[in-house]
């Protein structure tokens, strides 16, 4: 009898570290969760908040520069074309290196969503 109350207590103590180890893992997950969602919800927050600015600014300065080269080519309408043939270009630029452009936002982001700070 005495073995087979020693592997009950084994299998006790196993099954408590069984459960104990889940918890652990339960809360550590829930926490990460935690740290990934706030994280990426400063990060929307900050490009709101700088992104509404900087487009405010480009448009300004759109129509500044618009304004500024139809003084120029004295014609108006000639400087908002030239503005326009500007953010079609830069447009164009920009899809044409669309590619480039994703794989570098994945490797950014899938570096600090895949940081481990596990210490084992």
């Amino acid at each position: 009898m005495n073995v087979f109350e020693s592997i009950g207590e084994k299998t006790g103590r196993a099954a408590d570290i069984g459960e104990n180890f889940l918890e652990k893992s339960h809360q550590y997950f829930k926490l990460k969760v935690f740290q990934q969602l706030t994280y990426a919800v400063s990060m929307v927050a900050k490009l709101l908040a700088v992104g509404t600015l900087l487009v405010l600014g480009l448009i300004f300065g759109a129509f500044a520069g618009a304004i500024h080269l139809g003084k120029l080519f004295e014609n108006l309408a000639l400087g908002y074309l030239s503005v326009a043939a500007i953010f079609f270009i830069i447009g164009l630029i920009i899809y044409i290196t669309r590619k480039s452009i994703s794989a570098y936002v994945i490797m950014k982001i899938g570096a600090k969503f895949y940081e481990d700070d596990i210490d084992y």
